[in-house]
């Protein structure tokens, strides 16, 4: 990920994912499960191939949604139980994220 927007919602993704592997699957040395990590992998391409870039606002919000049925209901669980810890944990991070997707950005033009 060239991009800088993309890199930091890359970094957050990777942080966000390894605090619920943590949680639920017990691995605390920071190594995450294999189904954490095909979870990771599959965000960081998706934002890789992301439509709007680095102006692209929270896929919540994006009526585009690139994300297979299955792999968003995981990814929404991780941002339920990530999202709340992330002020605490990583409050810079955690800011950036409430924010952006607070103002969103970018969004697909409506045909």
């Amino acid at each position: 990920m060239a991009r800088k927007g993309l890199a930091r919602e890359g970094e957050t993704i990777g942080v966000m994912v390894r605090m619920y592997c943590a949680a639920h699957h017990g691995d605390h040395d920071r190594a995450l499960c294999a189904e954490c990590d095909e979870l990771l992998r599959y965000a960081l391409q998706r934002l890789e191939r992301c439509p709007f870039g680095d102006g692209k606002g929270p896929c919540s919000k994006c009526e585009v949604h690139c994300y297979k049925p299955d792999m968003r209901a995981q990814v929404q669980a991780v941002m339920r139980y990530a999202g709340p810890r992330m002020l605490t944990r990583h409050p810079v991070m955690g800011l950036r994220h409430v924010v952006k997707s607070l103002k969103g950005g970018k969004q697909p033009a409506r045909e």
